[in-house]
């Protein structure tokens, strides 16, 4: 038996005559390219430029469009105790996201850390506008935009029925309108297991003045099932929102120097600095200090022991809050295993 061994670049191949003049050979193939993953997610996916949308989050606005095919979900207050949503998109732009509403003033900081996004909201107050024109973001406001982008859906009313073609608008600022957007880059998210800390919870409520949301664990389906204002908190497909990663992030609210068409003070949420919080995943509160020492850094969240607070991979959801949540605990728990700073 003979034997002739060729080595290629891309792989190794054996070649083995035999007796009866047959040939046979084995390769060893390529090893298989790295998968992409989202830096804002933790799973495959595009890291392609950021989109921030404007969510309206009062009980007529619900149920909202696509806000499960976002990256990251901001909960924040607004005028009246009320709460807005900034929804992060970097993996994927939808046909629809909305009901879109005006921008404020805790929407700066929160976007700084992205770099230059391209921010789409329905309008703003006129003494905030220059504030909007001297940050490092893309203004892909309504008034922009053309009715085949921004448009009305009939069977809403407004002020809650304002939807956008997030696809439409990304192709028409990247392409047509050569906007500088930045692609997505990490804001100091990690992820992977954790240790043993905090405590096993059932549910957790956060509130505001004027509105609360609540968060049941599913081992089901290993995410938090959000509730708003008493309510499964459903999609306009039906599924109820939620997500394997739910931070509560402790922050200063004080009143701006800003106010609404009724006059209510506009209050800002103070996400530059240190805090506390807590971590939420796998039925567990766990205690989390974060840190951003500017506007234009990313926060790192840490646990007890000054480690990396790893999260799920999987949609994120941070609720800016001044008021401590409420936690539920399951019935075989005892009060020492309660979540403390």
């Amino acid at each position: 038996m003979r034997f002739l061994k060729t080595v290629g670049l891309a792989s190794l191949t054996l070649i083995v005559l035999t007796g009866c003049g047959k040939t046979t050979s084995t390769s060893n193939p390529k090893p298989a390219a790295p998968v992409e993953k989202n830096v804002l997610t933790g799973l495959p996916g595009s890291n392609k430029e950021v989109l921030v949308v404007k969510v309206d989050d009062t009980r007529p606005a619900h149920p909202q469009i696509n806000l499960e095919k976002a990256d990251v979900v901001y909960v924040e207050q607004v005028e009246g105790g009320l709460t807005r949503i900034a929804a992060v998109f970097s993996s994927n732009y939808p046909t629809a996201v909305g009901p879109v509403r005006s921008a404020r003033i805790s929407d700066l900081d929160i976007l700084a850390q992205y770099g230059r996004v391209g921010f789409a909201f329905s309008g703003a107050q006129s003494k905030f506008y220059p504030q909007i024109t001297a940050a490092n973001l893309v203004n892909l406001s309504a008034d922009r935009n053309s009715a085949a982008i921004y448009y009305r859906d009939n069977t809403r009313f407004a002020p809650t029925n304002l939807i956008l073609k997030a696809d439409l608008l990304m192709a028409k600022a990247i392409n047509q309108d050569k906007s500088e957007i930045d692609k997505v880059k990490s804001v100091g998210f990690t992820f992977g297991s954790i240790g043993n800390f905090g405590a096993a919870i059932t549910d957790v409520k956060v509130k505001w003045p004027a509105a609360d949301y609540e968060a049941s664990w599913s081992a089901t389906e290993k995410r938090w099932l959000l509730s708003h204002d008493g309510k499964p908190d459903l999609s306009v497909a039906g599924t109820q929102l939620g997500s394997p990663t739910l931070i509560i992030q402790n922050v200063s609210i004080t009143n701006s120097i800003f106010k609404d068409r009724e006059g209510g003070i506009t209050p800002f949420s103070n996400t530059v600095g240190i805090g506390t919080g807590y971590l939420l995943r796998d039925g567990k509160a766990i205690p989390v200090n974060w840190n951003r020492p500017t506007a234009t850094d990313g926060t790192t969240w840490t646990l007890a022991d000054n480690t990396p607070a790893n999260l799920n991979p999987g949609q994120i959801w941070i609720m800016l809050t001044d008021t401590e949540p409420t936690f539920t605990y399951p019935v075989s728990a005892s009060a020492s295993a309660s979540p403390s700073k």
